[in-house]
Order: structure tokens, then C-alpha cells, then sequence
């Protein structure tokens, strides 16, 4: 797809939507950042405002807004437990509400929208790996329901304009993703994992450790919403998006602390009620409909981060909650 669009990115101040307001501007299109910074950072796209092909909004999405767009990035929610526990009651606002507004924006505006849904539709899995058609397991009353039940509920929203209004939509769950630009007190476990050791504080385990994640690298994840995106092939989603690379946290840890020479020791605390035990991405689909798998892999990816936050000030991050 080459030509010019006008492009919509909710949540684009963020880790993920900064960059990829970044990448959209850099190949000519017209971009739209909406955003109102509660975890995002203005910094993060400071240096894209004197751009004549960006823009920037501070808004909230559970209110609808007026805009001419081609293509919506529906990036906007908190995603760290620490941030959407701190106010479950607007995250699902924000999951729900949002995904109406701008399935409605979508709907007027004969454009295309992509869901940034997540890993977390599945919970706690009882299928290894989780493939699209795996229904979840998850608790639907628990402390992380506000998010998983509400990117659950933006799914189906997305499906019934899609079956309804022909809305053209796009559906993509995104497993666990790090890199340059992580709000360094966002609570999740790469962030924390690094602050500490270039503090020479101890690393934090939930747990003993033996639970396990699937970590990746920014770069690629974004690669991944741009292939779907600009997909002509009628292909919708779900689609698993991921590094299928599967590490214990424990294992995560001792690898910061080697990258970062830090002296740090590792300490364990009380593992999180409904916190999953094992997450790792079948991404067959990705591979057979977007040509797409991940490139980098996690030592080298850890480096690139570990570098970003050594040229950070920790003073100039704010942190979103106190729960971080």
C-alpha cells in the first residue's frame, strides 16, 4: 500500500504507539496521535510536533471524537496490572467505550481498524502453546478481569460491527513486548527486571520464578500491526503476535543481571492472584497469513533496552500509579 494515508493512532504517546507514530510518519503518511498521557509520556513524540504530517491530540477515547481517517491503530488502553488495577472500573471503560467510539469513527469514515487485543484473552491457559482458536481461561471476577474481560468484550464489539456494518477490522493479540521507551515504572517485569539491576537493588520474583513468558522486541511486534494492517487479503484475525522463544522469569532475571554487570540478588515475593503460569504464542498463523515471525532475539533485544534506559533521567518518569 503505497499511498498517502490518513492514519489514527489511540494510545500513541505510548511504549508501542509512540514508535509506530514514528514509523507511519517516516513513510509519508498523515498522522493522528490521540492520547491522555495517564501512562503515556509527551516525550515520547516530542520530536515528532514539528512535523507537517503529525499531529497531536490529548483526548480520551471513551469519548467519541470527529476525525477523517483512512486507517485507526486502536492502541489505547493501560496494560501493566499495576496501571489498569489501579482504576479497573475505567480501564474497562476504557477497553469498551473505546472500542465503540472508534468502531463508530471506523463505520462513518469507511476505514480501516486494527485492535491491539491481547495474550491476556486467554488468562491462565490450560492449552501450551495458545493457538487463535483456544477460548481462555479466565476469571471472569478476578482482580485482572478489568482487562482481560474487557479486550475479551472489545473483540466481540469488533466482530459484531465487522458481521453487522461491514466494518473492515483487523484483530491482533499481542504477547508479551518490550524495548526502548518502556515506561520505566510500568510494573512489568522487563522494566522493573532492569531498573533495579542498574540500581544494584534486588530483582523482585514473583514467585519462584518457574512461571514463564514469551518476550518481543518492540521492532518486530510493530512490523506485525503494519503487515496486518495493510493486508489485502481479507484477513481479519484473531492473529497471535509474539516471540514464541519461551524463558522462566527466573531465567529473564539472571540475564539482566549478566547483561547489565549488575550485583544485584534476586529476592521472592508473593506470586499475583491469577498471575498466568505459562504464556508462549503459536504464531503458525502469523507465519502461513503475514509472512511474519520475529527476528530479534531476547539477549540481543534486552542489550538494546538496557541501553535506552542508561541514557534515560528516572526523575523526568513520572509514575502513572503508586502500584507500579
Amino acid at each position: 500500500m503505497n499511498q498517502k494515508q490518513r492514519i489514527l493512532v489511540t494510545g500513541g504517546a505510548g511504549f508501542l504507539g509512540s514508535q509506530l507514530c514514528e514509523m507511519l510518519v517516516a513513510r509519508g503518511n498523515d498522522v493522528i496521535c490521540v492520547d491522555n498521557f495517564f501512562t503515556s509520556q509527551k516525550v515520547n513524540v516530542a520530536h515528532l510536533l514539528d512535523k507537517p504530517n503529525f499531529e497531536l491530540i490529548r483526548h480520551d477515547v471513551i469519548v467519541p471524537i470527529w476525525l477523517e481517517v483512512d486507517q485507526i491503530y486502536n492502541l489505547a488502553c493501560p496494560a501493566s496490572p499495576g496501571h489498569y488495577q489501579f482504576n479497573p472500573i475505567k480501564t474497562i471503560k476504557t477497553s469498551v467505550m473505546g472500542a465503540i467510539n472508534v468502531l463508530g469513527l471506523a463505520k462513518r469514515c469507511n476505514a480501516r481498524v486494527l485492535q491491539a487485543s491481547t495474550s491476556e484473552v486467554y488468562g491462565d491457559p490450560e492449552v501450551h502453546p495458545q493457538t487463535e482458536s483456544y477460548r481462555g481461561s479466565v476469571n471472569p471476577i478476578g482482580p485482572r478481569a478489568c482487562y482481560d474481560e474487557g479486550k475479551r468484550a472489545a473483540e466481540t464489539l469488533f466482530m459484531e460491527y465487522h458481521r453487522m456494518n461491514k466494518v473492515d477490522i483487523r484483530i491482533v493479540r499481542i504477547f508479551n513486548t518490550y524495548g526502548p521507551r518502556m515506561h520505566p515504572f510500568d510494573g512489568r517485569v522487563v522494566s522493573n527486571f532492569i531498573r533495579q539491576a542498574l540500581a544494584d537493588e534486588p530483582l523482585t520474583l514473583f514467585g519462584d520464578g518457574s512461571q514463564t513468558r514469551s518476550f518481543c522486541y518492540r521492532d518486530d511486534l510493530l512490523n506485525a500491526l503494519v503487515q496486518m494492517m495493510e493486508n489485502e487479503s481479507g484477513f481479519i484475525g484473531p492473529v497471535n503476535v509474539g516471540n514464541p522463544d519461551e524463558f522462566t522469569i527466573r531465567e529473564l532475571a539472571e540475564l539482566i543481571i549478566e547483561l547489565t554487570k549488575s550485583s544485584s540478588e534476586i529476592v521472592e515475593t508473593d506470586l499475583p492472584i491469577d498471575d498466568p503460569v505459562r504464556r508462549q504464542p503459536d504464531i503458525s498463523l502469523a507465519r502461513e497469513r503475514l509472512q511474519w515471525e520475529p527476528e530479534v532475539e531476547l539477549r540481543l533485544g534486552l542489550q538494546k533496552t538496557i541501553d535506552w534506559f542508561k541514557t534515560i533521567d528516572l526523575d523526568h518518569y513520572h509514575p502513572p500509579t503508586p502500584n507500579f
